[in-house]
């Protein structure tokens, strides 16, 4: 079976410090740009919530996950995968 591929954790940690640390602090509080980080910082926290939920639900079907760095990562062939399982 071949690995579902999922973004790594920390692609969300990354955004959240930045959204954070330096986005919230360059708008005026009561401002809608304020809002609009904030709202944006709760979807990307139940974004990685609910990728964790599919992580546990994979785990327990037995499907691998594998955790992917970026777009440009190979993809590896089926064939390439079933020899690695086999060795």
């Amino acid at each position: 079976m071949e690995p579902l591929p999922l973004p790594s954790h920390i692609h969300y940690e990354l955004l959240l410090q930045l959204l954070e640390r330096q986005s919230l602090f360059s708008v005026n509080h009561y401002s809608e740009e304020r809002r609009q980080i904030d709202e944006l910082i709760m979807t990307l926290r139940k974004a990685l919530s609910q990728q964790k939920r599919l992580e546990q639900a994979c785990q327990m079907k037995g499907i691998p996950v594998e955790y992917r760095w970026s777009l440009n990562q190979p993809m590896e062939s089926p064939a390439t995968v079933r020899d690695r399982e086999a060795s």
